[in-house]
């Protein structure tokens, strides 16, 4: 359940908190308090669209805070497949700070991302407005609460129906983007029989390129490479009077002529003579580096022609060995469907005729747990509609069939009504007002509350339409819910009111310049005040108080029998 909303700097909020209760929470206000401030509020902590607007007069940011306490081991288990860092305790701590350029959402001080919170929001609230009651009107939505209604049964049936109907609709495909006529398809075979012909012939192996353009490289520079490592030859040569090895080989005999004078001397001299060796060894590689350089113009000739061939397979097939080697696969597969055409057409059709069988008998499956749940949703619908003030209502689900597969089957939903004695069934959409759609979503929510595992509901203009004897029955419904579910509720009635649990008022106030709005709890005594504010009384008169205090009772009476 919603524990508490804390607002800063929202609007007209400077800084509010709401500690809600169970059951039945009701809000009311003047028209203009602020009431959809604070239903918007809960909106934008759960991923709703963020404006700089919304950030009070002078403030740096607006902050949300919405703490929830979850008891339900289902919806636990949804939030740490979410991967959401959910306390052991069910304890939620979900805040959305709104700054001039952007939003940072918190899941228990981790930051996560709107997305993750607006699938949040599909578990942990069930927001319903004006803009939810208008949903009814679209005939996608009679078929999404049906198949709620129908349960576990016809999830797993529809499960099995995507399977099938994902395999179905691609082999479909594939099978009309092969039907080309066969002129198009030799042609096509003749480029796929070239392009493998191509990369056969070529019998490129793994490494090649990169041996090749080393190759290439060094021949391609062989002149000044020959240029460098000759001069560096005679510079560390024997040949030649200034060469490196010469003068020291001269300096080896010097330092020998005086060993027999000083012991150090001798140890300068093994020392040298030790690098005259090294430098030996180094000048006799690199004269054999030297001769490795010498080729013909053959042998460049034949590189070049090569690496031609891999880059020009490359430029076609991949950039690597392996691209090419992976293309190839793909060609081959392509030319033996083209060559053994009729046997691959075979083939494909055989799978789409073993899908469409299987389609028929899940289509079956599904549409008879429609029809089911439609007669029990029909009577339950038709016994809540009644309830709430409908004279003389007729309710039914139409569930036809269609002529071609969908992911959830083959059936269409279209809920029929009539509201008034004489008239026949029309589609829902061609008669309700806008009061009756605010009261069938109520009877859906009704007969839904045992199905449904969200644990707040909040209703926002339920009363969009209504007074009198319906509100009454309007207010029975949400005592209801509030049995099962943690209901908020903002009304303008009287007798919706007075069947709060838990009564909230929400005022707005001016003073130096400035407008806010806040909401506090009322006591017993606020809260018949309250009612008598919405019965319409001029002046709090004991009369008025009285009414008040009988809707209050007659509440209480609804509540107990419930």
């Amino acid at each position: 359940m919603l524990v508490s909303l804390h607002v800063k700097n929202l609007a007209l909020i400077q800084e509010t908190e709401v500690w809600f209760g169970e059951n039945l929470n009701i809000l009311t206000g003047e028209t203009g308090a602020g009431k959809s401030i604070i239903i918007g509020s809960i909106s934008l902590a759960l991923g709703g669209r963020a404006d700089k607007e919304l950030i009070r007069n002078g403030a740096e940011y607006a902050l949300v805070e919405l703490a929830f306490h979850i008891e339900n081991r289902e919806t636990l288990e949804k939030l740490r497949n979410m991967e959401l860092p959910v306390e052991e305790d069910g304890e939620v701590l979900l805040s959305r700070r709104i700054m001039p350029t952007r939003s940072v959402c918190r899941f228990n001080g981790e930051t996560v991302s709107v997305k993750q919170v607006q699938e949040l929001a599909g578990v942990l609230v069930d927001i319903h407005g004006q803009h939810e009651h208008q949903s009814l009107l679209n005939k996608r939505k009679h078929f999404e609460i049906l198949d709620e209604f129908a349960g576990e049964k016809l999830k797993g049936i529809k499960e099995k129906i995507r399977e099938h109907y994902n395999k179905w609709q691609k082999t479909s495909a594939e099978l009309t983007e092969s039907n080309a006529d066969e002129r198009e398809r030799q042609r096509e075979l003749s480029l796929l029989t070239f392009e493998l012909e191509e990369i056969e012939k070529a019998d490129l192996r793994q490494g090649e390129d990169e041996e090749l353009e080393t190759a290439y490289r060094r021949m391609s520079n062989a002149r000044r490479i020959a240029e460098a490592a000759g001069n560096a030859y005679h510079l560390t040569g024997y040949e030649q009077t200034e060469g490196a090895g010469e003068n020291i080989g001269r300096a080896v005999r010097e330092l020998s002529s005086i060993v027999q004078y000083d012991e150090r001397a001798g140890e300068l001299t093994d020392q040298l003579t030790q690098i005259d060796g090294l430098l030996n060894d180094f000048n006799r590689e690199l004269s054999d580096y030297l001769s490795e350089l010498e080729f013909d113009e053959q042998d460049f000739h034949e590189t070049e022609e090569r690496l031609n061939v891999w880059n020009r397979l490359k430029d076609k097939y991949g950039s690597t060995y392996e691209d090419i080697r992976a293309e190839k696969e793909n060609i081959c597969k392509q030319c033996e469907m083209l060559s053994d055409y009729a046997a691959y057409k075979e083939r494909l059709e055989a799978v789409i005729r073993e899908e469409e069988q299987i389609l028929n008998q899940l289509c079956e499956q599904a549409g008879e747990e429609r029809r089911r749940a439609a007669v029990e949703l029909t009577a339950r619908m038709t016994a809540a509609l009644l309830d709430l003030n409908f004279l003389d209502v007729q309710f039914t689900i139409q569930v036809t069939e269609l002529s071609n597969y969908t992911k959830e089957g083959k059936n269409d939903v279209e809920f029929m009504i009539s509201t008034n004695p004489g008239e026949p069934l029309k589609p829902l959409a061609n008669v309700a007002s806008g009061g009756e759609l605010s009261r069938i979503m109520l009877a859906l929510k009704t007969v839904l509350a045992d199905k449904d595992a969200i644990p707040t509901m909040i209703f926002d203009e339920i009363d969009a339409g209504i007074s009198g004897r319906t509100a009454w029955k309007v207010s029975e419904k949400l005592a209801v819910i509030g049995k099962k579910h943690q209901v908020i509720c903002i009304t303008h009635l009287p007798q919706i009111a007075a069947m709060a649990d838990t009564h909230f008022a929400i005022e707005k106030t001016a003073a130096e310049g400035s407008t806010t709005t806040d909401i506090r709890k009322l006591n017993e005594s606020e809260e018949l005040e309250e009612i008598s504010r919405l019965l319409g009384g001029v002046e709090m008169t004991e009369k008025v108080l009285d009414n008040a205090r009988e809707l209050k009772r007659q509440a209480e009476s609804v509540k107990q029998k419930s």
